[in-house]
């Protein structure tokens, strides 16, 4: 069994700058966010099973998100590098106006879900679901993971066997958390209208 979370809402989250491995703070929404999802998480978990790791990218918003966590459930935090965001090299913290505006015809004939992967410098698609693979059969015992926006697609999809088109489009909520058991993947939310689905 793994819970696999994205942190709370970050400051770039909200000016739609893909952060990839830099990072900005959460919003006082993102708190919220994170505050909401260890409350969920705390219904999920029962006393009977405070067996769970917790699995950190080791990124400042993971963290945040990660500290608010804990305060509800007493699961000791551990950094986990391989849960890090897919980084989009020099593009980290641009906007997609910004990488048009500074890298000319680079974004050429890409779609809203697969421009991440034109970084000249950046992870490629198959080096990055190479690493959400060797992170997931890693996994021994019940988990909890809190990652990202694009890296929880593809742990997601590695996980489930989709194919690249479905992980690129899968949702990527900042108030809900996704249950993954026996090859398959549900949300967890106590939220009717789920929130932003900007990535990163």
């Amino acid at each position: 069994m793994i819970y696999l979370l994205r942190h709370g809402e970050t400051i770039w989250n909200t000016l739609g700058r893909f952060q990839g491995q830099k990072d900005s703070p959460l919003t006082e929404r993102g708190i919220l966010q994170a505050e909401q999802m260890a409350k969920l998480l705390k219904k999920e978990i029962t006393d009977s099973e405070r067996s769970f790791q917790l699995h950190v990218s080791p990124l400042g918003r993971t963290q945040e998100t990660a500290a608010r966590i804990e305060r509800v459930l007493p699961l000791a935090a551990r950094p986990e590098s391989r849960l890090m965001e897919v980084t989009v090299g020099s593009w980290d913290g641009m906007t997609k106006f910004e990488i048009d505006n500074e890298f000319p015809g680079m974004l050429g004939g890409s779609e809203a879900f697969d421009w991440y992967f034109k970084s000249p410098d950046g992870e490629s698609f198959d080096a990055a679901c190479a690493r959400a693979k060797d992170w997931i059969v890693g996994i021994h015992g019940p988990t909890v993971a809190i990652s990202h926006g694009l890296f929880g697609r593809l742990v997601r999809g590695v996980y489930a066997g989709l194919s690249k088109q479905e992980m690129l489009e899968l949702p990527v909520p900042q108030d809900g958390f996704y249950r993954l058991c026996n090859g398959e993947f549900s949300l967890v939310s106590g939220s009717a209208d789920m929130i932003s689905d900007v990535v990163a």
